[in-house]
């Protein structure tokens, strides 16, 4: 059984490898991927930022052609939805939500597959209220690095199971995910914007009248500084009532016109086109376009919870250098102070950031031991990657986050050292054990489990 050899890379551009590409089309193909004896690891649309998907030398499977939506089922007032692995979250979403069903917890792309979505234990903007999506799958179909065909929950082998969220496809091939939906009253959002001038005020109205919103996020202007260091415009909304809308949408409320012309960046410019001055610049303009104070505003739900998947290939913008995304959870306690370094640092440095994110937390699955939630804020930056500079200052990034408590986000992540993961993650011992008995020849394996020393 071979495969295609191809370099390939993360979202991020860097790093990349030559690996065997394998795209099987059906089930008894996945199975005997699985029982060969070669290395793997699956990979979904390629989202995962770093070297989490791929295998360098090895193989890596795309899952993408085994994406058939198996059923729609009801218990009681709950709604589930189980599909293959490969299933893509943008195409689940336009299947259920004409009938006013939508996933409760949706990451900020709608282009991942719902594999990818449980191997990184996705969160979304609604984390501090309604925990990550390993808080609704019921259970999960998954082979194992024998072959093996099993129906996994939280009763049924329950370690393997947590171990699967967080796992980064290292537990086997996820074949199947049973999703919990939410019933929506329309495909829109009531949206209230709020421009605030420093990083405290921005932390401060996280938590003030949060009780009435369902999601939250808030954009940072990374290159501010002074008093005006951390400024930024919250965002917060709640599904919008289908009599509240616009008269003109009123007859259709859970259908959103797509945009006329999608626009794409449709080559690799010869260098990044993300520098200090374009985003002085595009930062000054974002926070002045949004009013100081505004209620109500109507969004669809693509605009609310996936901005950038409107300008498709974005990443091509940071030029053949590619980018990292530095994404960290600091506790509440410590993260003003946290934030406040790492803000000043990235000031200083003059490193622009494309993204710039803060979004609060609310408590992790203890049991998922490598899935990233934790309470507390995240802070997510796009940065260009410009080599050795780029990874001197994010390793100094590093040691200030462990020392206030926080940790990476793998499912971004593609250069934290072995020894700051461990420390950050301390019950890795417990997830290899897991790993160990479901996979003692390291079948499934990735750059990333090689480069943080993952395997047992």
């Amino acid at each position: 059984m071979s495969g295609k050899r191809q370099r390939i890379s993360g979202w991020g551009g860097v790093p990349e490898a030559e690996t065997e590409l394998h795209r099987p089309e059906r089930i008894a193909e996945l199975v005997g991927l699985a029982r060969a004896g070669e290395a793997r690891i699956p990979r979904g649309l390629g989202r995962a930022y770093g070297d989490a998907a791929f295998l360098g030398g090895g193989r890596t499977v795309l899952l993408e052609r085994l994406d058939r939506l198996l059923a729609i089922e009801e218990e009681g007032d709950e709604v589930f939805v189980r599909a293959e692995a490969g299933t893509r979250l943008d195409r689940l979403i336009d299947a259920v939500l004409p009938r006013g069903l939508f996933p409760a917890v949706v990451p900020g792309t709608a282009e991942v597959t719902l594999g990818g979505m449980v191997a990184a234990d996705v969160h979304g903007k609604n984390h501090h209220r309604d925990g990550a999506v390993s808080n609704h799958v019921p259970e999960l179909g998954l082979i194992g690095p024998d072959g093996a065909r099993h129906t996994i929950s939280a009763r049924a082998q329950d370690e393997l199971f947590w171990s699967t969220f967080g796992g980064m496809g290292l537990t086997g091939f996820i074949e199947w995910v049973r999703l919990r939906l939410v019933r929506v009253p329309s495909a829109y959002f009531s949206v209230d914007l709020e421009r605030s001038p420093d990083l405290s005020t921005s932390l401060a109205r996280f938590t003030d009248d949060d009780d009435a919103y369902g999601f939250s996020v808030s954009w940072i202007d990374c290159l501010a500084r002074g008093s005006s260091l951390g400024r930024g415009v919250l965002m917060r909304g709640n599904w919008l009532p289908a009599e509240d809308l616009p008269a003109k949408l009123r007859d259709e409320p859970y259908r959103v016109a797509r945009k006329p012309l999608e626009p794409r960046v449709p080559l690799m410019p010869p260098v990044s086109l993300v520098n200090p001055l374009t985003m002085r610049a595009f930062n000054e303009a974002f926070y002045r376009k949004h009013p100081r104070k505004r209620a109500g505003v109507v969004q669809g739900y693509s605009d609310f919870f996936f901005p950038l998947d409107w300008v498709r290939d974005w990443n091509r913008i940071y030029g053949p250098g590619g980018f990292q995304q530095y994404q960290f959870v600091v506790p509440f306690e410590t993260a003003e102070a946290a934030l406040v370094q790492v803000l000043e640092r990235i000031s200083a440095a003059g490193v622009a950031s494309f993204l710039a994110v803060l979004k609060q937390m609310g408590p992790g699955q203890p049991r998922a031991r490598l899935s990233f939630p934790q309470p507390g804020v995240i802070l997510a930056l796009d940065l260009p990657h410009r080599g050795v500079e780029t990874d001197a200052l994010l390793e100094e990034l590093d040691r200030r986050v462990l020392e206030h408590g926080g940790r990476l986000y793998l499912a971004k992540d593609a250069r934290m050292s072995a020894a700051t993961f461990r420390a950050m993650y301390p019950e890795l011992p417990a997830w290899q054990e897991v790993k160990a008995k479901i996979d003692p020849e390291g079948r499934f394996v990735s750059d990333l489990a090689r480069r943080l020393e993952l395997m047992p």
